[in-house]
């Protein structure tokens, strides 16, 4: 990138996305618009408003060091420290995976499950960036909500977005693997999970965004993707109040072993929701 004095806000987000579309990343616009107008400390509104304004040469710099990280395959999510999820902005770091639009199948599912009024407590494995966690209980003010993970540096992330978002006072967060991070025996009104589901088989054709950045004990579980499955839905049933749904999100084509693993371990009326895009994304089971 020249530093010439006719490079403007235009031109710039212009060849940085020609820069990307090169090099294989799908997203390309989106993703210089983002780095551009966070490196000049604007939203996209404004980076509209100004698309033709000449940029200073410590402005280009700022750009260039953030289109050298994009280069390499670094998210976006993590240049800028944030992800929005469900109408509300994240913290994210390398730590947590960064929330992706088809977690949001489980935020909609669980909002059915609990009335507006409900005042029970709800429980969040695997919460990462406790954006499961956050976003119920700041859509349903009358609940309390138990975390957990194994990454102490994960909850760290988790428990700045609940203060961050004001619902501090009502998620507690532990450090531990699955149920047995918990305190103690408790029958929940919900719990949700998005647990690592990945086969390592499937590591290799994982794009290098995902594979080479975000953390892999939280994407990787074991041939089949199904080792940390196994476990939840086994030891699901004694932490379900009576009537009480579990909602898992899956992978690609996961939903109908995961469905028969619930059913095993003694939950009934095992389905699954779709998302967007039409695949059977979160599975879903309750105890009679």
């Amino acid at each position: 990138m020249q530093q010439a004095e006719r490079w403007t806000i235009r031109r710039v987000v212009k060849w940085s996305a020609d820069d990307f579309a090169s090099r294989g990343i799908e997203s390309s616009r989106l993703d210089a618009e983002l780095l551009v107008a966070h490196a000049l400390g604007l939203d996209r509104v404004k980076l509209y408003m100004d698309l033709d304004r000449p940029l200073a040469p410590d402005e280009l710099t700022k750009i260039r060091e953030l289109v050298l990280r994009r280069r390499k395959r670094e998210p976006v999510a993590y240049i800028l420290g944030r992800r929005e999820f469900f109408g509300r902005s994240f913290e994210v770091s390398p730590a947590v995976l960064i929330p992706r639009p088809d977690t949001e199948t489980l935020i909609e599912a669980a909002l059915e499950r609990l009335p507006e009024d409900t005042t029970g407590a709800v429980l969040d494995l695997c919460t990462g960036s406790g954006a499961i966690a956050v976003t119920l209980a700041a859509e349903r003010p009358g609940i309390a909500v138990d975390a957990t993970d194994l990454s102490e540096a994960a909850l760290e992330v988790a428990k700045k977005n609940a203060e961050t978002l004001g619902v501090s006072a009502r998620v507690r967060f532990h450090h531990g693997d699955l149920f047995a991070a918990l305190p103690g025996p408790r029958e929940y009104a919900l719990i949700a999970c998005n647990p690592p589901y990945i086969a390592e088989s499937e590591r290799a054709g994982l794009a290098p965004d995902v594979v080479q950045h975000e953390p892999g004990m939280a994407l990787f579980s074991g041939s089949e993707g199904l080792d940390v499955l196994r476990r939840l839905c086994a030891e699901a049933p004694k932490w379900l109040a009576p009537g009480a749904s579990i909602l898992i999100e899956v992978g690609a084509g996961q939903a109908p072993a995961v469905i028969a693993l619930l059913e095993r371990a003694g939950l009934v009326e095992g389905r699954a929701h779709q998302d967007l895009g039409g695949h059977e994304r979160v599975v879903e089971a309750k105890r009679a």
